[in-house]
């Protein structure tokens, strides 16, 4: 697919309704994958598609060519392929213009980002992306990126690197600072990637961190959409809808929300006209998603596939597993949440539930349960904490824990190998190894892990009395059948 097929697509297929060449550059993306592409962009397209033609973005892989090598070819054009089991909607999408690979060129990023006609710089790079320590969010000053960057910081290569650099050649130029934008799943989003891009600031100089403290915004976020990975299956069905191949498409559902802080350097797109909102504290509504969307779909990733079940929605039609859901969410969960007025939040409950439900997302429980000691902090360990503090009990939470300790030790309950992909695959399954099948020897390892657990829930004893019980239960009975009696 290229800008000549536009014109031949079927009637039914959106596409862009504008000038693509009259669009300038005014967004740099870090972290080009499937979310941004089926979130951020999509409301960046309704932008332009109104008229406004200053907010184009530019793609960087920090990492693989992949994304740049399928869509340099098409233009950068892909697939939104929106499916439900009411149908599929489809739309080419056109508001990514550059793609660019950090590794190959990090000068071209750099040089981008420190233009003129740049006045926002996104991210969407996980939790690790951060190169922070989970429990605290404290930049991590011996990650091999960050000592890398502090000692060559015009060839930089994480996000923390590439944003100081291009702030300080901005400074220099006298330009305005850029809006960071943080558009992962991690809580206070825009306060995590403040504390890491000026600590890292701070390191390059002092008159560097004063600039970012002073000048650079970081509004928080709160995105949700659930995209998962593209499958050759889906390939083929967005080739059959279009009349022609699309490298890389994605998937998605219907539903899809965000909510941004409305603090920004110099301007910003009128995102609402693709469905964002903009607010004055996104807290609340960030906290609402995180502790009932993420937390509760770690938990169905890693039962759910400890169990059998390949995707969410195979796990959701187990009915057992749909109760522990609805169960941890009205009774653990919910209570933890400041009010919002004016919103439904048992309507947003019932809502989750039938995303999770939707048959025509093949979400895989191996991709949701990636980079579990990044994200179990934020989406399952600061809800408990509020329950130890208010006294209230947390079985369902801690069965979804014990189920990562379980995940993360490599070995399945038929006893073959799980690929777990984490930043801490190796030094937690040593810890596994290390432990048996001792379910209270396995929780003492595990909370040896300060940078997941920090130093407070080691020490509790109702904590590692309720974890050691759930995951007990796990290696006894099995999965479905511990979920069974959770539910």
């Amino acid at each position: 697919m290229s800008s000549a097929a536009l014109p031949a697509l079927p009637a039914d297929v959106a596409r862009p309704p504008y000038d693509r060449d009259a669009v300038r550059i005014g967004i740099v993306h870090l972290g080009l994958g499937a979310f941004h592409r089926a979130h951020q962009a999509v409301a960046t397209e309704a932008v332009l598609a109104g008229g406004d033609h200053a907010w184009g973005i530019a793609g960087v892989s920090l990492r693989s060519p992949d994304t740049r090598d399928a869509l340099e070819p098409q233009d950068g054009l892909y697939t939104v392929a929106v499916r439900s089991g009411e149908g599929d909607r489809f739309q080419v999408v056109g508001a990514i213009l550059r793609q660019l690979v950090a590794p190959e060129d990090p000068e071209a990023v750099l040089a981008l980002m420190a233009a003129p006609t740049t006045r926002i710089v996104s991210l969407t790079v996980t939790e690790k992306g951060y190169c922070h320590l989970p429990a605290t969010g404290e930049l991590d000053r011996d990650h091999p990126d960050i000592v890398h960057d502090l000692a060559n910081p015009h060839a930089p290569r994480s996000a923390p690197g590439f944003l100081v650099e291009a702030l300080h050649r901005r400074r220099e130029r006298g330009l305005p600072p850029f809006t960071v934008l943080s558009c992962d799943n991690l809580p206070a989003n825009g306060e995590t990637a403040r504390r890491v891009v000026s600590a890292f600031a701070e390191l390059r100089g002092a008159a560097l961190g004063g600039f970012v403290a002073r000048e650079v915004p970081f509004p928080s976020t709160m995105v949700d959409r659930i995209v998962p990975a593209t499958t050759d299956a889906d390939r083929a069905l967005v080739a059959g809808a279009l009349g022609r191949e699309d490298a890389w498409p994605v998937m998605t559902e219907p539903f899809s929300q965000w909510v941004i802080e409305d603090r920004f350097a110099d301007g910003r797109p009128d995102w609402t006209v693709g469905g964002a909102r903009f607010v004055a504290d996104v807290e609340p509504f960030e906290l609402m998603k995180l502790r009932l969307l993420n937390g509760s779909h770690s938990t169905l990733a890693y039962l759910g596939y400890l169990a059998g079940h390949e995707t969410v929605s195979q796990a959701m039609a187990d009915e057992p597993f749909a109760a522990l859901l609805a169960g941890m969410m009205s009774q653990e969960i919910a209570p933890t949440l400041p009010p919002l007025f004016g919103f439904d939040l048992a309507a947003y409950r019932a809502e989750l539930l039938e995303r999770f439900r939707n048959p025509a997302l093949r979400h895989r429980t191996w991709q949701i349960a990636m980079d579990g000691s990044q994200k179990v902090p934020q989406r399952l360990l600061g809800t408990i904490r509020d329950r130890l503090r208010a006294g209230e009990p947390f079985e369902r939470l801690a069965l979804g824990l014990a189920g990562w300790i379980r995940y993360a030790g490599g070995r399945d309950e038929r006893g073959g190998t799980i690929d777990v992909r984490d930043p801490m695959a190796a030094r937690l399954r040593a810890l596994t190894d290390g432990a048996g099948e001792d379910p209270a020897r396995l929780v003492d390892a595990f909370l040896t892990v300060q940078d997941v657990f920090g130093d407070d829930l080691p020490a509790d004893p109702r904590f590692r009395r309720a974890v050691t019980e759930a995951l007990g239960r796990l290696l006894a009975v099995g999965s479905a059948a511990a979920v069974a009696e959770r539910a």
